[in-house]
């Protein structure tokens, strides 16, 4: 398949687009290079730089770059806090963003499309693990701008024949096995590579954000799945994907782990004390989220293979490690 890749220098897009490129796909990566690299796009794909506010230069990259078979969608803004304090850049970007580039897949022919969605569309549910059935009550305005292109995908499914599949992913984690592409966020705002900051010496210690939850120790609980299995994932979306047909899917462990977990598991994984500070509660954080991935295993046979955090800590720990600079290509 030829495939459109839109934030493909990003954390997950890149990954994915490596997973599209090893799988046999020709891959285009259409991005901003605001947030993403151009060193982490795989030098097997072509890299067109634009962005999605622009539906001239989507539809200029379609035609010359053309004819796609598929396209896949990884250019949202995700920083819950700020999707608070500044709500209408969230919907320009994340909801008109993704409409022009729907226009433009609409109007060339692309009839199949991947979008990377979250686990933020459920709120704070009321049962765990997460199943996709559950009522969908987004806390906060990236939630609410993710369930609202789905809502356009289920939408254009019924008015011109799109497949999408929506991948509903709670914590993506890690770095390529191989330590040579990883996450790399300008401010960081994971909590895994911000520990691990810590344990690099570039930071002085970690915030806790809330001890009160009603949590085992505490803190708030993620499902952290690793990024290749994310890839892993959106290959086999894009080539089960049906036109006409709108699907969406958890993506994710199965487990939760705590933020105390996760820190501790990092001082296991590098060797360093890693301190930490209390701090109050941040608005729109729920206290625990993680998946029930049954669903996606049933239609595609996916299934994650990093289980256990410490793996998934380990190769994110390479990744830091060795370019504690990232891609070092900061403006």
């Amino acid at each position: 398949m030829r495939i459109f890749v839109v934030g493909g220098a990003g954390y997950v897009g890149s990954h994915c687009v490596r997973r599209l490129v090893q799988g046999g796909h020709d891959v285009v990566v259409f991005d901003n290079l605001i947030a993403g690299h151009r060193a982490a796009v795989a030098p097997a794909a072509r890299l067109i730089t634009g962005d999605l506010a622009d539906r001239r230069a989507i539809d200029t990259a379609l035609e010359s770059a053309g004819p796609f078979d598929a396209a896949m969608h990884f250019a949202a803004f995700l920083d819950v806090g700020e999707s608070v304090r500044a709500p209408l850049k969230y919907w320009h970007n994340n909801v008109a963003g993704t409409l022009n580039l729907l226009a433009s897949m609409e109007c060339y022919g692309v009839r199949r499309f991947i979008f990377s969605s979250t686990c933020a569309v459920y709120g704070e549910p009321q049962t765990l693990p997460i199943v996709e059935s559950l009522p969908k009550s987004p806390i906060n305005p990236y939630g609410r701008t993710k369930l609202a292109v789905e809502q356009m995908l289920e939408d254009s499914a019924a008015a011109w024949g799109l497949g999408s599949v929506a991948l509903r992913y709670f914590n993506a984690s890690g770095a390529a096995a191989d330590a040579t592409i990883g996450e790399d966020h300008e401010p960081e705002i994971h909590l895994i590579p911000l520990v691990l900051k810590v344990a690099l010496g570039q930071r002085e210690s970690i915030k806790i954000f809330g001890t009160d939850y009603p949590t085992p120790d505490g803190t708030c609980i993620r499902d952290y799945v690793h990024v290749e299995d994310l890839a892993e994932a959106h290959l086999r979306a894009v080539e089960r994907c049906e036109p006409g047909r709108a699907e969406a899917y958890n993506v994710g462990t199965g487990r939760g782990t705590s933020v105390r977990e996760i820190i501790e598991a990092c001082r296991r994984v590098t060797g360093h004390p890693i301190p930490t500070v209390e701090t109050p509660r941040r608005p729109g954080d729920p206290p625990a989220l993680y998946a029930n991935a049954d669903a996606i295993g049933a239609r595609l046979g996916w299934q994650p293979r990093y289980r256990d955090i410490e793996e998934t800590i380990a190769t994110a720990w390479r990744w830091h490690s060795t370019h504690p600079a990232g891609f070092g290509d900061r403006r």
